[in-house]
């Protein structure tokens, strides 16, 4: 079904070089601008960010400092490009959470509003979360065709959610009946705590991810600032956490 439009919209995804709003920069930015009478326009863009693209995002969206150091930068780009989302409408996936943000913050850097309060965001990410719906209730109709009766007591949503993985067990072939591998499979983050203020990277090394210091080794944050364990311990942070800093400081004491 083609969308019914009363003004522009533009569909548009960024590759970033990483995911800290007014720190990272844009160097991708493609975008599909539909037009209420049924034209299309579509455009990939790059930009060299003035700063070095870290490798892990990279390796997510493989665009380099190399491929990016004869484009030019957002700033030289942004009145043309203001222009073109003038007056529309803005979609996108996870967009409201990350895209979008990042956009207006770039145009602002550069001195330009794009109105963004004025403009219908549509993000299709959320849209499918609230159709498909990830609850357990959802997960047991979907995997095991059958209701959830009492729902949300302990004992059907337990006795649910081990029906639920043997299920998924029969239903994907790759994917293997083992714990250890089903603990893996399931993370979304490798956290060094159970709150993931620390995560691993792909070396194994623990990070710090959140804050200021988002992204850098707990390692070299302890050594250069050490009031930040300080701050840390007396802050509103869970226990785990807490107990999870004194062990990665103890580690690292004196290297």
């Amino acid at each position: 079904m083609k969308l019914k439009l009363e003004r522009p919209i533009i569909f548009f995804d960024l590759e970033t070089t990483g995911l800290t709003i007014g720190k990272d920069h844009i160097v991708e930015l493609c975008y599909i601008r539909l037009e209420p009478n049924g034209n299309e326009r579509a455009e990939t863009l790059r930009f060299n960010p003035g700063m070095h693209i870290p490798k892990e995002s990279s390796d997510i969206h493989g665009i380099t400092d190399k491929d990016v150091k004869d484009c030019p930068t957002f700033k030289e780009k942004a009145e043309e490009l203001a222009k073109v989302f003038e007056g529309c409408d803005l979609a996108g996936y996870n967009s409201n959470k990350f895209d979008v943000p990042m956009l207006a913050e770039e145009f602002a850097i550069c001195g330009i509003d794009i109105h963004i309060n004025e403009k219908k965001l549509v993000d299709v990410q959320n849209i499918f979360h609230k159709m498909e719906q990830r609850t357990l209730v959802a997960a047991y109709k979907f995997y095991c065709g059958k209701n959830l009766e009492n729902a949300h007591s302990a004992l059907a949503d337990t006795r649910a959610t081990l029906e639920v993985l043997e299920a998924q067990l029969d239903r994907y072939e790759d994917l293997k009946n083992d714990v250890c591998y089903l603990a893996d499979f399931s993370q979304i983050q490798k956290g060094v705590d159970l709150a993931c203020r620390f995560v691993y990277d792909e070396k194994g090394v623990e990070i710090i991810n959140f804050g200021k210091y988002k992204g850098q080794a707990v390692k070299d944050v302890l050594k250069k600032d050490p009031n930040y364990k300080v701050w840390m311990l007396q802050g509103d942070f869970t226990m785990n956490t807490k107990q999870t800093l004194e062990r990665l400081a103890l580690k690292y004491a004196g290297k």
